[in-house]
């Protein structure tokens, strides 16, 4: 398995982003140098996270998220 995390990654299974083999291992995301545990998506590029905005869900009964832009850091808490 690469040391490498994508560009971009999400945990809903229905996106194309969605990395099962990835997602196993234990990822953590600073955004604009703060530790963030409720990353639904990434993309270190663009340069945005999003976010779970509370409880609401939409109609399919996701959480409703939020975008937020800054410096996206993602890393691996635990080396292989």
């Amino acid at each position: 398995m690469s040391t490498e995390l994508p560009d971009r990654l999400s945990n809903d299974p229905k996106s194309p982003f969605f990395d099962e083999d990835i997602l196993q291992r234990d990822i953590g995301i600073r955004f604009n140098g703060v530790e963030k545990t409720n990353v639904e998506e990434y993309c270190v590029s663009e340069g945005w996270i999003r976010v779970a905005a509370g409880n609401a869900k939409d109609r399919a009964g996701r959480p409703m998220t939020l975008k937020l832009k800054g410096k996206v850091e993602p890393y691996f808490r635990q080396p292989e």
